[in-house]
């Protein structure tokens, strides 16, 4: 079933011209509401959407946010120690705090398109969206007006993260944020973004994408912690662009949303490039997570690692589908993938579609998912140890989780993903206990 188009909703209403922008970012919005026109919506005929939910994609009534109506909040306490703090409610500017070498560029998008045009422009919705929602991606960049832009020059690091938070609030509303990194040559930088909600924002929804480009020898940590409300959607789509002798790392983190699906794209373009993909799901009562992945090793000598994390409660339900693509040519490739699913419940539903192309030689590759029961013995060994049987299946839970967190490499990053992780695991062994 196709989800269907709606008088008056944002899938049917032509994006308006924006003033104090370039003449080249309205053409750029008008190119991606053509594109939008053009793509069908999925259906279960599509590959890309096999075992997805499409009863999610209603898009009844839903409406870009009044500009008159912002309001303010504050998101997550986030880190104690950070180099920014940018926050938006519904799109608009919130709060910002910066503290940041010099020569670095961390502006809400708006600004940047006023005081750096030509370098938005050049790595502004570049890459390919491949993976099935280039339909949402173009609508996406027909309505986009609110994000972040982030440049680190040569040489320049950043030594404590950049923080990004994006609010979301009220009934049938949609947002596009956008978050634009660029690391120069040999430059470092780490940013984390939030997706966080009104309690009770019905039907609304976040459409993100976010374009990361890693400079040659230099480092990127990108994580998204999304925690919406439990009637809120998200469609996010991730491009990671690696080169020569760079390093990337990404980190998903799903907590919350009724239905979340994350695309996320990393293409090796040169040698001894290298890219983690790492994430933590925390599915229950009838959430679903659909992700879908792409590693790209379009260059010799790269490699690549997945671990995807996911663990499900109640009647939720998870689909992973991941492919890794080793290029003619691309030589020496290592490229690793694994998804592990952990059911915690028999109602619990996880699929996964691990695949692998490679077209060179010498390379090392593999692929895999598992999905299993939370084991009887590890919980009879816990409880034999005076742990009640609630908080001994929250802690093996926890446990589960660990190995794709400990990847981050980072205390500081490691502890921020845990206590959130902690949280919703307690939560939802409690809410157990209540019942």
């Amino acid at each position: 079933m196709a989800a269907t188009l709606d008088r008056g909703n944002v899938l049917e209403r032509e994006p308006g011209r924006l003033g104090g922008v370039p003449d080249w970012f309205n053409a750029s919005r008008q190119a991606g509401w053509m594109r939008f026109q053009e793509l069908p919506m999925p259906s279960r005929k599509d590959e890309e959407w096999r075992f997805a939910g499409l009863r999610h994609l209603d898009f009844e009534g839903v409406q870009l946010p009044d500009p008159q109506s912002m309001g303010t909040h504050r998101g997550a306490s986030g880190l104690e120690k950070r180099a920014a703090r940018i926050g938006f409610f519904n799109e608009g500017l919130n709060e910002q705090e910066l503290n940041l070498p010099e020569g670095v560029i961390c502006l809400p998008l708006r600004l940047a398109l006023e005081e750096h045009s030509d370098l938005v422009q050049e790595y502004f919705m570049k890459s390919e969206h491949q993976l099935g929602s280039a339909k949402f991606a173009a609508l996406h960049q027909a309505h986009v007006s609110s994000g972040i832009f982030i440049y680190v020059p040569d040489g320049v690091v950043v030594e404590d993260p950049i923080e990004i938070f994006h609010w979301l609030a009220g009934d049938h509303v949609i947002t596009f944020p956008h978050s634009l990194v660029v690391t120069g040559r040999n430059a470092r930088v780490t940013v984390v973004d939030y997706f966080q909600s009104d309690t009770s924002a019905r039907n609304a929804w976040t459409i993100a994408v976010n374009d990361l480009v890693a400079g040659p020898g230099s480092q990127l940590t990108y994580l998204a912690l999304q925690d919406l409300c439990d009637q809120a959607r998200m469609i996010q789509v991730g491009n990671t662009t690696v080169a020569r002798d760079a390093t990337s790392k990404s980190f998903i983190l799903n907590a919350g949303a009724a239905w979340a699906r994350q695309e996320s794209r990393s293409c090796l373009e040169g040698e001894n490039a290298h890219s983690d993909m790492l994430s933590v799901s925390i599915a229950r009562d009838e959430q679903e997570y659909d992700q879908r992945t792409f590693q790209h090793h379009a260059s010799a000598r790269s490699c690549s690692d997945l671990l995807y994390k996911n663990t499900l409660y109640d009647g939720s339900r998870t689909v992973f589908s991941g492919l890794i693509l080793v290029d003619d040519g691309a030589h020496q490739t290592d490229a690793y993938q694994t998804c592990r699913n952990l059911l915690m419940s028999e109602a619990a539903e996880a699929s996964s579609m691990p695949g692998l192309e490679i077209k060179a030689d010498q390379v090392k590759c593999s692929h895999g998912s598992t999905s299993a029961m939370i084991d009887d013995d590890e919980i009879f060994y816990l409880r034999a140890r005076g742990i009640k049987p609630h908080i001994a299946r929250q802690l093996v839970a926890q446990g589960f989780s660990v190995e794709s967190i400990s990847r981050l490499k980072n205390k500081v990053l490691e502890d921020l993903v845990l206590g959130f992780a902690a949280r919703e695991f307690h939560r939802i062994s409690e809410r157990v206990v209540v019942r």
